[in-house]
């Protein structure tokens, strides 16, 4: 085993029924038992330009509708104005969504990740947050931001804590600091192109029962145009979109945060959770996108 914790969990899928479609969005445990949706909404880029603004927020709340009703944002995005529309979209529907954000690394120390809490809170309209995750590894201890995360705990102001951009080696040092073992996922790059996470810290993630979050499932579209992923999405007659995502629903343990920022953008990721791979198409996508057979460095957009 590649990092310790107290005691071994395995992350379950399970179906729960949305009354708006007849496929239901398998849902994804995390360590403390609660669960969130396989799929959920990326804003990395949202909010940044005036005249896409209607549109953006419409994409959000169809979201909701839809049941990708955990929503993944940042700090970071385009200085908080990805934040904001968020708050936006959620305004009068908090108790529908799971809510996470992002702390820079450069905002960890105790004193300013609660300040930089407190900010986003402020930004997305809302009394708390579902899920608070450290960016990516900074120069802060992990001791010390995980000390305030804790005190974000007691304060009401998140419900649970996390990571991104974390590779094997952070997360040891994490799961060995005091309270460490309290982080429930750790975000990070993951799809077809970037599959350098299956040699070791997905398994040993998999053994701790820590899900991970995928970003970028699509590669920011440039998996779009991958002529085996045409091949299975004209098979499946389903779009090269859609089979991309559908690979990383079938990874134990893993959900995925696409971005959309149109109406039909959102309704063509939500038909991804009706595909259905077989083993002749996994076994094609293995050959055009081979699984790592020995350790690299943890990749990061």
């Amino acid at each position: 085993m590649l990092f310790a914790r107290g005691g071994s969990r395995s992350p379950t899928l399970i179906a729960t029924e949305n009354p708006m479609s007849s496929q239901p969005v398998p849902q994804v445990r995390l360590p403390a038992g609660e669960t969130i949706p396989v799929m959920g909404l990326g804003t990395w880029y949202l909010g940044e330009d005036p005249a896409r603004r209607d549109s953006e927020l419409a994409a959000l709340r169809l979201g909701i509708d839809i049941g990708l009703t955990l929503i993944d944002t940042a700090e970071m995005y385009g200085n908080g104005r990805a934040e904001a529309l968020v708050g936006e979209a959620i305004a009068g529907r908090r108790d529908e969504v799971f809510l996470v954000t992002k702390v820079l690394p450069s905002h960890a120390s105790y004193a300013d990740t609660i300040q930089a809490c407190r900010q986003s809170l402020g930004r997305l309209g809302t009394d708390r947050l579902d899920l608070y995750l450290l960016h990516w590894r900074g120069q802060v201890p992990l001791e010390e931001t995980v000390r305030a995360f804790e005190e974000l705990v007691r304060l009401g102001m998140i419900r649970y804590w996390g990571v991104s951009n974390f590779d094997t080696q952070d997360m040891a040092e994490l799961l060995s600091v005091p309270g460490g073992q309290a982080v429930q996922t750790n975000q990070v790059l993951y799809n077809l192109t970037r599959r350098g996470i299956e040699y070791d810290l997905l398994p040993a993630l998999q053994r701790q029962g820590i899900p991970v979050m995928a970003y970028s499932p699509i590669e920011q579209g440039r998996l779009l145009d991958h002529p085996a992923i045409i091949t299975v999405a004209n098979e499946l007659e389903a779009t090269p979109a859609q089979v991309a995502l559908a690979w990383v629903m079938t990874r134990d343990g893993v959900n995925l945060i696409p971005r959309a920022g149109t109406h039909q953008h959102v309704l063509e990721n939500r038909a991804a959770v009706g595909q259905r791979l077989t083993e002749q198409h996994l076994r094609a996508l293995d050959e055009a996108f081979p699984p790592p057979r020995r350790p690299r460095p943890l990749e990061m957009l």
